[in-house]
């Protein structure tokens, strides 16, 4: 009877071992670094955070009104500077890898992560003291995007294929795994975006394999005011900035607020630690 027993005990025991290692390796799964890895030479902006610099790009120097990008998990935000370039030359805008992307050094987390975003909010701020400031996360940069929104005040805010929580997205994709209790970096979008009460736009993809529709869903029935929506029918969730709209999309949404009045009216959250 032993042996059968040691059998049957074998599945749950391996099950427990494979959440074990996922719990220990999960930001593995979340931040993926590797392929954005450039020198520092060539980098033109500086952030100081305590003992460690980070390093990014800036462009259009001089112009009154601030725009801060937001990558997703794998992206060399560099490589969108010819776009916003040629889309948005009325806009200072700052590119600066997440630590330990890019030039940076750092190891990368939520919690260090959103606190950095909001120290390059704070430091755009005091470069344009009377312009206004607009904010785009795209995929895993939504989750920082609508963190500093709901801490800030921000203008006008531009979440590209954006998710309600990064914790319920990976439940829809691994439920044999418990994902909600084992995941630290949770990134609860759907909690935070409704302190934001300024205008925002909304860019997403009909065949996103990565945030199923129905997390998006989520996303917008908890914001505090409706979305601007640009759906995009046949991209996927990497490849629908190729489509001529969605810079177009992202300039004329930009260009509506150029009259407005600065948006204050953000529910200061406390940090998460």
């Amino acid at each position: 009877m032993w042996p059968w027993l040691a059998l049957a005990a074998l599945p749950p025991l391996l099950w427990l071992a494979l959440c074990a290692g996922m719990y220990a390796q999960q930001r593995h799964f979340i931040y993926f670094p590797q392929a954005t890895r450039t020198p520092v030479a060539g980098t033109d902006f500086e952030l100081r955070r305590g003992d460690l610099t980070l390093h990014g790009w800036h462009l259009h120097p001089g112009q009154a009104d601030a725009l801060i990008y937001f990558g997703g998990n794998a992206e060399r935000v560099q490589d969108n500077a010819a776009d916003f370039d040629r889309a948005l030359p009325d806009w200072s805008v700052y590119l600066l890898p997440y630590r330990g992307y890019g030039p940076n050094a750092g190891t990368p987390d939520e919690a260090t992560l959103v606190a950095d975003a909001l120290a390059l909010h704070d430091e755009v701020r005091k470069r344009h003291p009377n312009g206004r400031i607009a904010v785009i996360g795209r995929s895993l940069g939504s989750g920082i995007a609508v963190q500093v929104a709901a801490r800030r005040p921000v203008d006008r805010l531009v979440l590209v294929t954006p998710f309600d929580s990064l914790a319920a997205v990976a439940g829809t994709h691994y439920p044999w795994l418990p994902v909600r209790w084992l995941l630290r970096d949770r990134y609860e979008s759907v909690h935070h975006l409704p302190a934001h009460r300024g205008e925002w736009l909304l860019l997403r993809a009909g065949h996103d394999a990565v945030v199923p529709p129905a997390h998006t869903d989520r996303l917008i029935a908890a914001a505090a005011t409706p979305p601007r929506v640009i759906a995009f029918a046949d991209a996927g969730h990497d490849d629908l900035s190729a489509s001529p709209r969605y810079w177009s999309g992202i300039a004329d949404f930009l260009r509506e607020g150029s009259q407005a009045p600065m948006r204050r009216e953000t529910t200061p959250l406390p940090l998460r630690r």
